[in-house]
């Protein structure tokens, strides 16, 4: 891994305590981001994508969550072992996040402007008067027009796309370094989502931002993201650059999301489809994951979790990649 890089993920794994006992939800999750770059972390709905986001901000309430190995380093801190206290002085300020719904992340009692101002204030020490001229400058800046009347408004009275313009707000109105999209475009319809993206990728430019951009749009991470890191059942199987990965991905998952992708499919033909689901924690196996839903698979696959192996000019946790 680069020694440059804002942040880097190495070895996390993440824990939850059950009725059934301790259950692993990612194991040995490794990954790094550069300064104003985009990665892009995809996989299936329960892979441990947004475990692995907020681990890194440290929301997961604790017990019953629980890092059990690994470092979270942000700017040179391991965000793993930082107090709440010191994370509190993080979030929101070096790092600011996007919650993929935000009807449930905004709080429906209070007005907009407020919301937004909450950061400047805590961070910066601002009045709300001065917080609230910060706040007219931030609704502008993301595309929301009438800035002066939409800070008075309460969530439920804007639209879907202007609420996330609203949490983009405020995850930007403290000029974080990091900012990390869990799935920002999910709740919202097609034409909102490219406009949400496009103010993305301005933004990203406008502020140097690095950006964290979790999801399941293959499309979205060829637009967006220098590099990709594919995840599945809470592992990173393929990492590198998203042009090499998605020009020949190696990893038969990899493979098989490419192949299921809309995007790539013609008119009238049937879409392909990985038979199978992503297995739960505590039901992993002590092999690769994927074994069962794997065309690939060998005996060696069931019995021995591969670690990432170079291939080319990636890198693909599997014993028999595709060629």
């Amino acid at each position: 891994m680069s020694d440059h890089a804002l942040l880097r993920v190495e070895g996390l794994t993440v824990g939850f305590n059950t009725e059934q006992g301790p259950v692993r939800v990612t194991e040995d999750v490794s990954f790094e981001l550069k300064a104003g770059h985009t990665l892009g972390l995809v996989g299936e709905s329960g892979c441990g994508k947004s475990v692995t986001a907020q681990t890194i901000m440290r929301l997961l309430p604790s017990p019953p969550s629980r890092i059990d190995a690994g470092r979270i380093l942000f700017e040179g801190k391991d965000l793993a072992t930082a107090s709440q206290r010191e994370m509190q002085k993080i979030r929101g300020d070096r790092i600011g996040m996007v919650f993929q719904e935000p009807m449930t992340s905004l709080n429906p009692t209070l007005r907009i402007g407020e919301q937004i101002a909450e950061p400047l204030m805590l961070h910066r020490g601002m009045t709300r008067a001065k917080a609230d001229e910060e706040v007219v400058k931030v609704l502008k800046q993301v595309g929301i027009g009438n800035a002066e009347r939409r800070l008075l408004q309460y969530p439920h009275e804007l639209s879907g796309g202007l609420r996330q313009r609203v949490m983009i707000a405020i995850a930007i109105i403290c000029k974080p370094q990091l900012l990390i999209a869990d799935e920002p475009t999910t709740a919202l319809d097609v034409t909102i989502q490219a406009q949400i993206m496009e103010l993305l990728k301005a933004l990203q430019k406008e502020l140097g931002l690095a950006v964290l951009l979790i999801t399941h749009d293959l499309g979205m991470v060829a637009e967006m993201c220098e590099t990709i890191a594919v995840m599945y059942a809470g592992r990173i199987v393929e990492t590198g650059r998203t042009a090499d990965v998605f020009a020949r991905p190696h990893h038969p998952y990899t493979h098989g999301l490419l192949n299921s992708s809309p995007r790539r499919a013609k008119k009238g033909e049937r879409l392909p489809s990985i038979p199978g689901l992503v297995p739960p924690p505590g039901a992993r196996g002590t092999g690769c994951s994927f074994a069962a839903r794997c065309p690939n698979v060998l005996e060696r696959c069931r019995a021995e979790a591969p670690p990432l192996i170079p291939q080319g000019n990636d890198a693909a946790a599997c014993w028999n990649p595709m060629p």
